[in-house]
């Protein structure tokens, strides 16, 4: 019997004027796994990303999620749907403290209009933020404003802040993108542990980080689907050796 994709790609293009940064692309993502689209630079990685997100929408094609069309839809019901996404450019508040930002996040999912609130209520987002940010290994900064954070800090926080709308996919570009090796190793094992809990989709260029981290591998190539298969399959895919692996 079949798994139903939680989300799903077909004969996705993505022009601008005369460019075509996707071509027909499609791809179906399966429930509970961890999967990485990667490619070379120019690759469409970026344009797929922000049309997998709902930043823009395709030129042409479909875009499902649980079965239900979601070509088109404003990018603000992605999060009501059940979809988040943690950004390549960190994307917080500065001036507001780790705490603050993960509570934000999560009054914004419970209530957009409310404004006096029940102090019940209030007590449950700060204890949502606390569990957050100790789930993402920054308990210990809670009070910390974040543009005082490190990098690999700040893209933790954010990923604490993508996790307060409870999703059941979790989108991530270039989750590692600036990072120290040091820093590296942790959002690896971040991501590890929330794989373990939901479906995660990866955008990523660095090929050796995601074989060792992904179940399944996406390969892109001058905006074209190229290849898709298990670490392995696409370590000795010829095609990929040819336009990837080859490089520098």
């Amino acid at each position: 019997m079949s798994v139903q994709p939680i989300l799903e790609v077909e004969n996705v293009s993505q022009r601008f004027g005369n460019f075509v940064a996707l071509n027909k692309v499609s791809v179906a993502f399966e429930p509970g796994r961890l999967t990485a689209i990667i490619g070379p630079n120019g690759a469409g990685k970026s344009t797929f990303f922000n049309v997998l997100s709902g930043a823009f929408p395709p030129s042409s094609g479909r875009v499902r999620f649980q079965g239900k069309d979601i070509t088109g839809l404003a990018q603000h019901e992605f999060a009501r749907i059940g979809i988040a996404k943690s950004f390549q450019i960190t994307n917080v508040f500065k001036q507001l403290s780790a705490h603050e930002n993960v509570r934000v996040a999560a009054q914004m999912r419970e209530t957009r209009f409310q404004l006096l609130r029940p102090r019940a209520s209030l007590r449950a987002l700060i204890d949502k933020a606390d569990a957050l940010l100790e789930r993402v290994g920054l308990a210990h900064l809670r009070d910390k404003t974040a543009a005082d954070l490190a990098h690999g800090q700040q893209r933790a926080l954010e990923i604490a802040m993508a996790l307060a709308s409870d999703p059941v996919l979790l989108l991530m570009d270039e989750p590692t993108a600036g990072m120290s090796p040091e820093e590296t190793g942790v959002m690896m094992g971040l991501i590890r542990q929330l794989a373990a809990e939901r479906t995660l989709v990866l955008v990523e260029h660095k090929m050796k980080l995601v074989m060792g981290l992904c179940e399944r591998l996406i390969v892109l190539h001058h905006g074209e689907f190229l290849a898709e298969g298990s670490p392995e399959q696409i370590r000795n895919n010829v095609e990929v050796r040819r336009v990837y692996l080859g490089e520098g």
